[in-house]
């Protein structure tokens, strides 16, 4: 199962710069305004790849990179612009996912002792 999320996480990223990079109508858009779309898009794509790669405080920061430099490229397609507050919108939702990721894992592992299994097993529970 983490070999099928590590790929289907590559394959997302290359999904991300298709969209990017191709022709403008290929952007699925909400109605809500880009600003939105850029957040919530980079949230969700980062989100989905702290499942594979359980290092949030690492993909964020690439995930940040990566989409800045799509919109740095975006400057060289036909029917586009480079944008920097639509980069700065997408590096804040990779951002928010990557922290909001790192504070669920640092929660979750203080909750779950790992002492607990190995006690109940030989018989007493230590407290």
């Amino acid at each position: 199962m983490p070999a099928f999320l590590k790929l289907s996480s590559v394959a997302v990223l290359m999904l991300l710069a298709i969209m990017a990079l191709g022709p403008e109508n290929w952007q699925p858009r909400t109605g809500l305004g880009w600003e939105f779309d850029h957040f919530v898009g980079y949230f969700v794509v980062t989100t989905f790849i702290c499942l594979a790669w359980p290092r949030p405080m690492v993909v964020g920061p690439v995930i940040m990179a990566f989409g800045s430099a799509l919109e740095g490229l975006q400057a060289f397609t036909p029917d586009r612009s480079s944008n920097v507050v639509a980069a700065l919108y997408g590096a804040g939702g990779a951002l928010a996912a990557a922290l909001l990721a790192e504070l669920y894992k640092r929660v979750f592992s203080r909750l779950r002792p790992a002492s607990y299994f190995s006690s109940r097993e030989s018989g007493s529970l230590k407290r």
